[in-house]
């Protein structure tokens, strides 16, 4: 193969895996545009194998994505190196996949892997009472990731969902995961009660998480709600707990997948903090303190 066929060859595949990763997130071709600074017009090129795209617009293109640059780029299929036929199993793995050689390489390279601790539960758990003093503990970061979605947005939650729709809500929230587990550094997380709810959000979150269920009763979650002067689950809905009861129980049997759950009804925030240390394996965090 030629030069120029070898490029031709090479756009199409750039473009060919950039449609794919853009429709899989649910973008469209304008709002995809948008996000990487690009026209609509380039971006169908590109998608069609006719755009000769810069490294500086494969860069923005993979930011707009979530992605990295040399997820864009596919293996040669005729070289047979053994670098380029791992780039090319790699390119076809699974994000289990993946996870699991990211913790396989690490061990044997002896270097430990950014491990990151995620909160789950209701709304009233205590994710927001006890996360910030548990990262202390850890010396991490305390990361509400609904409030990285409003940031990313530009938008309240309630303004998210009035305007753009829980679809709209689940991508920006993939999103946000996606960035926070490329940083270098773990941290304590605690995701929006109804992660749990979205398979793909849910699975990466087991996946480079250890998690934490914050378990409480239904009436421990309305006393804690109504102390925090949030008299919303209450106000002008006389079967308020029928229904909290009921979002319980359907979601209780995900919440229970976490690797640990710490029964908060009538304890202290220190206290259930003190539990968590206990039972923490020193590998869920890098570094065991």
């Amino acid at each position: 193969m030629d030069g120029e066929s070898e490029k031709i060859a090479l756009l199409k595949a750039i473009g060919t895996q950039v449609r794919a990763l853009r429709t899989g997130a649910a973008l469209t071709v304008r709002e995809f545009a948008n996000r990487a600074d690009l026209s609509v017009r380039f971006v169908h090129q590109v998608e069609a194998g006719e755009g000769n795209i810069s490294i500086a617009g494969l860069s923005r293109i993979a930011a707009a994505l979530g992605r990295t640059i040399h997820e864009l780029i596919p293996p040669p299929a005729d070289q047979r190196s053994i670098r380029s036929q791992i780039w090319h199993l790699l390119s076809e793995a699974s994000e289990e996949d993946l996870h699991a050689m990211e913790r396989w390489l690490a061990e044997r390279s002896g270097k430990a892997s950014p491990r990151f601790i995620a909160l789950i539960g209701l709304r009233g758990a205590g994710k927001s009472t006890v996360g910030p003093p548990l990262a202390r503990r850890l010396k991490a970061e305390f990361v509400e990731l609904d409030s990285r979605i409003e940031q990313a947005a530009g938008m309240s939650l309630g303004e998210i969902f009035m305007l753009h729709g829980e679809e709209y809500y689940r991508r920006l929230e993939r999103e946000e995961l996606a960035r926070l587990f490329s940083q270098p550094q773990g941290s304590v997380v605690a995701p929006g009660g109804s992660i749990v709810t979205d398979p793909a959000s849910w699975d990466l979150v087991k996946q480079r998480c250890f998690t934490i269920w914050l378990h409480a009763t239904p009436d421990e979650f309305m006393r804690r709600l109504r102390r925090q002067g949030d008299t919303r689950p209450m106000r002008g809905n006389p079967s308020a707990m029928a229904e909290l009861k009921s979002i319980l129980s359907r979601r209780q049997p995900l919440y229970a997948q976490a690797d640990l759950t710490v029964r908060t009804t009538s304890k202290s925030p220190g206290s259930v903090i003190a539990q968590i240390l206990k039972y923490l394996p020193p590998n869920a965090f890098g570094e065991s303190e």
